[in-house]
């Protein structure tokens, strides 16, 4: 359990700028930062961040929060998960009590695999840097290909012991339960003997954007045949190879700061280029490049460059997925290194600034780099040199933005030396098949991870849109929004004639007496909450603020404060539906509140006369019954006008 004053510490630290930054690249854009949503798949910055206010907001899936909620969503971690990783972040101590036995084995599959993780890096670089197997094996094949000590433990690389069932041993010994270390791929389970799975190999730990250890990369260092050269993690609740790249973690900052992202191959790859003064380097760690890892670097840069070896069919084969990082509008370029050489080993034949020099001289734009390539290969043989059209067109067809692909068709039509309007029609023609406008909408979905959740339109959204407004929750959660932003200001004031007494009513006095006096409630859980709070606060003097529900430990009431605070209209939907005003809303508030109320009122009136009507219904053949009915009708009838009056004449509806 955390206490109140520590959560109030957290809250005081978390610097929303400085959290989001930590995985989303920001711009300035007035006194708000604009940036990707790392939620949503989107090509148009709608995610927004308020320093001022201290919160986030996407207009385009919806989400918002707080810092908190951020690393909640982002992280996928509950409320107490994200205020502890806050509070390492920033260095604030929590005590908490002891959890018990019981509590522990409540704990979520993914927490714990999480713990286990954590642990195995810790025991894979102690084993690398003072165990004496470690040393003699691990850290003398590192010092032989020239790694120094600082990298290692920049990436916690480390070493699993040869003996099969070391590090089980060790980490049942130690209190880590047997099916945590088998759900997390570290062990393998084999009719009841239970033996490690990265024995005898240099660990390379995988860790999240936020520097979480989700998985393993082991290299065998031994020479054997049967033995594969590298094992992976396998797929866990926390790995999902397909969406996490190699290095991110410790090259986020570098890529927002070159705003640009390199990619290669290998784990050693990435060591390399950190030890050479490229830290803005990632790896698919011998996978295919997927959607979801295209869509990691796109957080925080538009510009990617490949590096590749001097091998042709390699780069040929590799090119085949790189059209996916064009769909996603992302600027892609090529850097071939010598022939023979990899990053890892280029970079330990020449200086640091002559390898930076060399990346930076040897740039090729992907379409230019495949044509020329392409051309190289089909020579003057007029088939292939038809293929080829065909493989450059579909590049070229599948670059979102307009411009760009203009650009690239002049470019290609000059290097194929053939019509410009011939390759503009082949693209234009491919972009007008329906099977490619399919490929092309919405892509990867599912391969992003996101959920049905995750989506702003749901597959009935007129339905829930009738729902609501068939209830009273639009002006529920208007009068909310008034004590929110305006509970404190001053409503009216009196002064006594006689004792020059001055009394003052504040937003929130008047919206609460109004609301009890006629012994209404809120439908809607979530605003029947908030009003709760409210109303305590007012009854010991206090008016809560914004900051107060921004920051509230339930998850669902801050998001739908957010809301309320970067609502795009300046006006109460009551005066912007019913008449056009230039002033601000805080200036109107004298008009806006009472109105708020009475239309609250006004549909609570609406939902009592749809229980009469339904009631009425049921009493055939009970004349006394229905007479009654009639009467209640007939009385809120008439308090329905006396309401609409108060609107100016307009009527509910």
């Amino acid at each position: 359990m955390i206490d109140h004053s520590t959560i109030e510490r957290i809250f005081d630290a978390a610097q929303i700028t400085e959290v989001v930054s930590e995985f989303v690249s920001l711009k300035r854009r007035g006194v708000n930062l604009l940036g990707l949503c790392p939620f949503h798949n989107e090509k148009t910055p709608s995610f927004t961040v308020s320093p001022a206010k201290g919160i986030f907001k996407c207009f385009g899936c919806g989400k918002g929060g707080n810092a908190v909620n951020f690393i909640m969503e982002h992280e996928h971690l509950s409320y107490p998960e994200a205020l502890r990783w806050l509070a390492k972040k920033y260095h604030i101590e929590i005590e908490e009590r002891e959890v018990t036995p019981e509590e522990l084995a409540k704990q979520n599959e993914r927490e714990s695999i999480l713990v286990v993780t954590q642990y195995a890096a810790r025991q894979f670089t102690e084993n690398l840097f003072h165990g004496h197997e470690g040393m003699a094996v691990g850290l003398s094949y590192f010092r032989e290909r020239g790694f120094a000590d600082a990298v290692l433990r920049k990436f916690e690389v480390g070493y699993c012991n040869e003996r099969r069932d070391d590090f089980t041993k060790k980490a049942l010994a130690a209190g880590y339960k047997s099916e945590f270390l088998v759900s997390s791929g570290l062990t393998i389970d084999k009719e009841g003997y239970m033996f490690d799975r990265f024995a005898g190999r240099i660990m390379f730990p995988i860790h999240s954007l936020s520097g979480q250890v989700l998985g393993f990369g082991g290299r065998i260092i031994k020479t054997d045949p049967k033995a594969a050269k590298y094992v992976n993690t396998p797929e866990t609740e926390v790995y999902h190879k397909s969406r996490i790249l190699y290095g991110i973690f410790q090259a986020r900052q570098a890529i927002i700061k070159e705003d640009r992202c390199y990619l290669v191959e290998g784990y050693t790859d990435v060591l390399s280029m950190h030890e050479s003064g490229v830290e803005n380097v990632v790896a698919s760690s011998g996978t295919a490049l997927t959607q979801e890892q295209i869509r990691l670097i796109k957080r925080f840069t538009p510009n990617i460059t490949m590096l590749y070896d001097g091998d042709s069919a390699g780069i040929k084969a590799s090119l085949r997925g790189t059209d996916m990082v064009l769909e996603e509008g992302m600027n892609v370029r090529i850097v071939v290194l010598p022939d023979g050489e990899d990053p890892d080993s280029y970079s330990k034949k020449v200086s640091d600034e002559e390898y930076r020099r060399y990346l930076k001289d040897n740039e090729t734009d992907f379409i230019r780099f495949k044509t020329r390539m392409l051309l190289d290969e089909a020579q003057s043989d007029p088939v292939m040199r038809a293929s080829l059209v065909r493989e450059v067109v579909r590049s070229i067809a599948v670059i979102p933005d307009q411009i760009t692909r203009t650009v690239y068709v002049k470019e290609c039509s000059t290097q194929l030396d053939m019509p410009e309007e011939v390759v503009l029609d082949e693209v234009m023609k491919l972009r007008r098949q329906e099977s490619f406008r399919n490929r092309n909408a919405w892509p990867g979905q599912e391969a992003s991870g996101s959920s049905m959740s995750d989506l702003t339109v749901t597959t009935a959204p007129s339905q829930r849109q009738k729902k609501k407004e068939e209830t009273s929750y639009y002006s529920e959660r208007e009068v909310i929004r008034m004590l929110i932003r305006y509970g404190s200001e001053v409503l009216t004031r009196h002064t006594d004639r006689e004792t020059g007494t001055e009394t003052i009513t504040t937003v929130a006095d008047y919206i609460i007496s109004e609301i009890n006096e006629d012994g209404l409630t809120f439908e809607d859980p979530l605003f029947a909450e908030m009003y709760d709070e409210i109303t305590f606060s007012v009854s010991q003097g206090l008016i809560p603020g914004d900051r107060n529900f921004v920051h509230h430990a339930n998850p669902a009431i801050s998001a739908v404060t957010v809301d309320m605070l970067t609502e795009k209209d300046t006006l109460s939907q009551i005066w912007r539906k019913h008449g056009a005003y230039v002033e601000t809303e805080d200036m109107k508030i004298r008009e806006i509140v009472p109105d708020s109320v009475l239309k609250f009122k006004g549909d609570k009136i609406k939902m009592m006369q749809k229980e009469i009507r339904k009631a009425m219904a049921e009493a055939t053949g009970d004349d006394d019954r229905i007479s009654e009915l009639q009467q209640q009708y007939k009385a809120m009838t008439l308090l329905q006008k006396k309401i609409s009056a108060g609107l100016g004449g307009r009527l509910i509806i």
